[in-house]
This record gives structure tokens, C-alpha cells and sequence, in this order.
């Protein structure tokens, strides 16, 4: 077990649950003391979720990129379980607010922008780093949530503001999450170049 703590360690994991717990609690003050809505809105529920997913990228990329590649490890595996566990933090966080006033769900929202988001910032790590993993999805949902789309194929597109029930959003999210897993899971993050090593 001593070799999963030092790679938590080593991916900055305990600082980002402990940001995604503050990130929540704060999410939830602000909608408790802005409104009167129960559940939150669609809006201000994707937003609490990119935020949690913002949080993640900066686990997605270790210290040393050619130890990442090595095969010492079973990187493909620690890799889609990183996520996977990732996904149940968030959903998990957003889960816990159930018990109060101020809700933020459905569950199901949760887990379909949560799935969505964190493949589309996987996607991103293995094409542009860990590091700028988070711009494609922030720029996607705040765009999404100021235009949103109708249609079948408006709905594909703004997934993410979409009602639960909405078939053509859980495609494209569980599409983006399924190939943003194994994408992330066989090639990591893509490695950083001299200007970006520290």
C-alpha cells in the first residue's frame, strides 16, 4: 500500500480532494444564501461539477513523464481507476448535499456531466497536457450554458445543461467519458515539453 499513498502523493491527490471539499462547501454556501431553488439549478449544478473536474486535471499528470511510461507499473490500469475514483469523488461530494436544504441534483445529472466532463478533460490531457486539460471543458460548458441548444442535435451538443432524461446528451456524455477512459488509460498525459517543466 506504500506505493498507492506515494503515487496520491505524487499526483497532488490530497491537496485536490481537500480543494474539491472547499470547492463544494463553498458552491453549496452560495447557492444556500442566493436562492430558494431545491434542487439547484441546471446552471449553477454543471458549474459546481466543472469546478470539481478542474480540480481532478491537476492529479491527471505526475512528476516525471518518462516514469510514467515505464513499465514498472501497470500504467493503463492505475490510470482508469485514477478516474474512476475521480468521477466517485465528485459524485459523492455532490451526493452528500441530499441530506440538506439545498440540493445538488438529480443524481443522474450528476453522474452524466460528471462522466462527460471528466472524459472530455481526459481527452484533453493525452492531446495537450495535464496542465491545460481543464481550458476544453471550461470553455465548453460556459458556452454551452450561455447558448443553449434545441433539437436533437442542440441537445447533443449542450449535454452538459441538458435534463436528466435527455437520450442524445447521456450518449454524447457517456461517449466523451467511455472514450476519454480509455484514451487516458493506454496513453496518459501527453508529456511535457522543456518550455513547460519547471
Amino acid at each position: 500500500m506504500r506505493w498507492l499513498a506515494l503515487y496520491a502523493r505524487s499526483r497532488r491527490v490530497p491537496a485536490a480532494l481537500g480543494a474539491a471539499v472547499v470547492g463544494t462547501a463553498v458552491s453549496w454556501l452560495l447557492a444556500t444564501t442566493s436562492s430558494d431553488q431545491d434542487p439547484v439549478s441546471s446552471t449553477v449544478l454543471v458549474l459546481t461539477v466543472l469546478l470539481l473536474v478542474a480540480v481532478a486535471t491537476a492529479t491527471l499528470g505526475g512528476p516525471d513523464d518518462s516514469l510514467d511510461r515505464t513499465a514498472a507499473r501497470p500504467w493503463a490500469r492505475l490510470r482508469a481507476a485514477h478516474l474512476v475514483v475521480a468521477l466517485g469523488c465528485v459524485v459523492l461530494l455532490l451526493l452528500a448535499t441530499e441530506t440538506t436544504a439545498t440540493r445538488f441534483g438529480p443524481i443522474g445529472f450528476v453522474v452524466r456531466d460528471a462522466a462527460g466532463l471528466l472524459g472530455l478533460t481526459a481527452l484533453a490531457a493525452v492531446v495537450v497536457g495535464a496542465a491545460r486539460s481543464w481550458i476544453l471543458p471550461l470553455g465548453w460548458t460556459l458556452l454551452v450554458a450561455t447558448f443553449p441548444g434545441d433539437g436533437t442535435l442542440g441537445e447533443a451538443l449542450t449535454w452538459p445543461v441538458q435534463a436528466p432524461g435527455s437520450r442524445p446528451a447521456t450518449v454524447v456524455a457517456a461517449v466523451l467519458g467511455v472514450t476519454g477512459l480509455v484514451a487516458y488509460a493506454f496513453l496518459g498525459s501527453r508529456p511535457r515539453t522543456s518550455l513547460e517543466t519547471p
